[in-house]
């Protein structure tokens, strides 16, 4: 079978022409598979990057609420009416918002404003200059270096700005696991500073932040909120939320489907033809085995070979390709989302196979049929 196996190798890599031809095909398709599910998660990463940063095990909001970023504020009482509920060990409230700011050089920039609760500061980011104490100096703010930090005009410990006719003060840097999905910087202060800086509605409270005593009182605290006609997600649960909304509510999810459907049409029409040809073009030497002694079973794995080595090199490149433009977008925007994870590889893998599997049953399905008397008279 080595022996077989070998010449099947040479056979399918002395057709330069052929060779190039499938690895291009897979090669592409893959390319484009694993780019556009990669930007896909990139992006659903960034959009729950305030859920994940705080890291709250369980958020209490409005039912309306799709995103982290589209809060519906709730009155005051509801944070004490979940303080109260058996299993809940406490309950912070947090306020997350977008505000105008001004500059030291007078131009105006867009952020998000993370309201830590006064009383513990529950979810705080992790501090690189400064204190976390000093958030409670005189129109204090703690921004956030991570790829949008520049757009602050990359301030330092005491670097100060305008928002809303309120003056604010840089008193520390820190950094947190993810930055958001829509380019804006983000800065941390006080919940009660917040309210009062930033204009919004009756209703202030954006979330409530609940640690239970333990796992097995979450389904109790979740009923008891219902109740009270909000609703409360675990972390996994709002990062799934929010997923579903940008999959199925939005254009994107969509989109993203389509374009790793045309990448794996293009893949199998460019690969499956190719191959199919190369079988062709290959026959009277396939019909030469089979009259020198070569069994069908040894044939068909000559075939499969050839379709899986030629599936896994451009399974291959094609990771290679994805890692390397990725990496090149990063050095110029330095937010790009694109994730690649295990689960797109997984899939990208499960449509080479697919791809290489259509390709093989071409090929084997024309090689049982031919006849050596056939070659030989041809």
């Amino acid at each position: 079978m080595k022996g077989i196996l070998r010449l099947a190798f040479k056979l399918l890599v002395n057709d330069n022409a052929k060779f190039t031809a499938l690895l291009v095909g897979i090669t592409f398709a893959v390319f484009l598979m694993i780019e556009m599910t990669s930007l896909f998660a990139g992006i659903l990463d960034k959009a729950s990057a305030t859920v994940t940063n705080i890291g709250a095990k369980v958020w209490v909001m409005d039912p309306a609420v799709q995103t982290v970023a589209n809060s519906i504020g709730m009155p005051d009482y509801v944070i004490d009416a979940v303080r109260s509920i058996d299993g809940v060990k406490y309950a912070v409230p947090l306020y997350s918002g977008a505000a105008l700011l001004k500059l030291g050089d007078g131009t105006y920039q867009a952020v998000t404003v993370i309201g830590l609760d006064d009383a513990t500061l529950y979810g705080w980011p992790t501090m690189l200059e400064g204190r976390i104490e000093d958030i409670f100096a005189e129109n204090g703010f703690i921004a956030i270096r991570d790829s949008e930090f520049r757009k602050l005009e990359n301030p330092k410990l005491g670097t100060d700005f305008e928002l809303n006719d309120h003056r604010g003060v840089v008193v520390g840097i820190a950094s947190v696991p993810s930055s958001g999905l829509f380019g804006t910087p983000t800065l941390y202060t006080t919940y009660n500073r917040a309210i009062q800086y930033i204009p919004s509605t009756r209703f202030t409270t954006s979330y409530i932040l609940v640690e239970p005593k333990s796992a097995a009182d979450i389904p109790h605290i979740k009923e008891q909120v219902q109740a009270l006609g909000y609703v409360a997600y675990t972390r996994t649960e709002f990062m799934q939320r929010i997923s579903d909304f940008y999959k199925y509510q939005t254009g994107l999810g969509t989109n993203i489907l389509l374009m790793t459907v045309i990448s794996f049409v293009v893949g199998l029409s460019i690969s499956g033809q190719t191959f199919y040809t190369f079988i062709l073009e290959n026959l009277d030497k396939f019909g030469a085995l089979k009259a020198i002694g070569a069994k069908s079973h040894e044939l068909v794995a000559m075939i499969l070979f050839q379709a899986t080595f030629t599936a896994l090199t451009g399974y291959g490149i094609g990771i290679g390709l994805c890692v390397g433009s990725i990496s090149l977008a990063r050095l110029r925007i330095p937010d790009y989302a694109a994730l690649i994870t295990y689960r797109n590889l997984a899939t990208a893998f499960a449509m080479v196979v697919a791809i290489a599997g259509v390709s093989s049953y071409l090929g084997v399905r024309r090689v049982l049929r031919i006849e050596p008397f056939d070659i030989f008279r041809g």
